[in-house]
């Protein structure tokens, strides 16, 4: 049974205040199911014959995250922590991907108009990442917003608690992303 935003809360500050090896055991199942449904839907996103599963995703994911420095405030920060540790793993897959196909191909993945580019804009990821590391360099928090949204599958209002911003923010934060990242990419809408 999921525990209450505090509960949750209390569970990271152990792990940042003692260290405590139990708390990163009663940590998983209350996080598990949330993290499980952000990397489903990032991964619904990609492209059909992607090799990582959303389950290796969340795992993948935990493990680093539990290896780490632990150091979360609060649920909002394990999960904007979680958000950035599942776009570095697609990263380091995309770039290995592409190393082993390399004379045939590369890797892309498919981005919808309700994410970042215009429908059926095909966009590889590691050009996705060099974009969005030039957008954190000039607009820091409309590259969290983009994380959030795009990597961890958060909606506008979960976006805005999670970044403590109102919900007009994170909208306008968005629109400027997509645009911006759009034009990086060179997309046409």
């Amino acid at each position: 049974m999921p525990q209450t935003d505090a509960e949750i809360t209390q569970i990271l500050g152990k792990l940042s205040d003692t260290d405590d090896p139990t708390a990163m055991a009663r940590l998983l199942p209350q996080v598990y199911r949330e993290l499980r449904a952000l990397s489903g839907r990032y991964l619904q996103q990609e492209r059909p014959d992607h090799t990582l599963q959303a389950t290796a995703l969340v795992h993948e994911a935990y493990l680093r995250l539990a290896g780490g420095d632990r150091k979360w405030n609060d649920r909002a920060h394990f999960f904007r922590a979680a958000a950035l540790t599942m776009r570095h793993i697609l990263v380091g897959h995309a770039r290995r991907h592409k190393a082993l196909k390399r004379g045939r191909g590369d890797a892309v993945a498919s981005l919808r108009d309700t994410q970042i580019a215009c429908e059926d804009a095909h966009v590889e990821i590691l050009a996705l990442d060099d974009a969005m590391t030039r957008l954190a360099d000039i607009a820091p928090e409309k590259a969290r917003v983009v994380e959030l949204r795009f990597y961890g599958g958060c909606r506008i209002d979960e976006t805005a608690e999670t970044l403590g911003i109102s919900t007009a923010t994170v909208e306008r934060h968005w629109r400027f992303a997509r645009a911006w990242l759009n034009a990086e990419l060179g997309g046409d809408g």
